[in-house]
């Protein structure tokens, strides 16, 4: 296992974090509300807590089994993505699109891109999410990029003062 390469697909580059994205992070996730709604964990919300993740996942680029990218296209900061909780042959995938680039394909391509590489170059057998029912984007953006939705967990997702339900999915590599 490599844990985080850079990947490219056509329009975004999949990279490894650096200490000056940690603004971004802040300004465009933590700061958005709506980027945390259906989570409920804000890892960026203040541009501390930001440094502090950004230097997390960093430090934890030694580790083969760690998967931590930015999404930018054109050096434009779009988002994240990463797998982690590697075990067993699984792992469990998530990610956020900055509110700017919603509908645009951006998470699609880059679950693609990242759903390939951790079971074709990885040799990873199988890749979970999860999103809250009511998260129709994130649900829409795992079936385009061939992920199958497996169950759902009526009630397993408390967020603040709101329950929803969680769809869980996952993605096996073709024999």
């Amino acid at each position: 296992m490599h844990g985080t390469t850079k990947l490219r697909t056509d329009r975004l580059t999949l990279r490894k974090y650096r200490p000056e994205d940690a603004e971004a992070l802040y300004l465009e996730l933590g700061k958005d509300e709506a980027m945390y709604e259906f989570s409920g964990w804000n890892p960026y919300a203040t541009l501390e807590m930001a440094r502090e993740t950004v230097s997390r996942f960093i430090d934890s680029y030694g580790d083969p089994h760690s998967y931590s990218w930015v999404m930018d296209s054109e050096n434009v900061f779009l988002g994240t993505i990463g797998a982690y909780d590697y075990h067993d042959d699984q792992i469990e995938l998530g990610l956020s699109v900055v509110r700017k680039a919603w509908g645009r394909g951006y998470a699609t391509e880059a679950l693609k891109a990242v759903l390939d590489y951790l079971t074709e170059d990885e040799g990873i057998l199988c890749v979970t999410a999860w999103c809250a029912s009511d998260n129709i984007g994130s649900k829409r953006a795992m079936e385009k990029a061939g992920m199958k939705f497996i169950h759902t967990e009526m009630g397993g997702l408390s967020i603040g003062d709101r329950l929803y339900n969680k769809m869980i999915f996952e993605f096996r590599k073709e024999a």
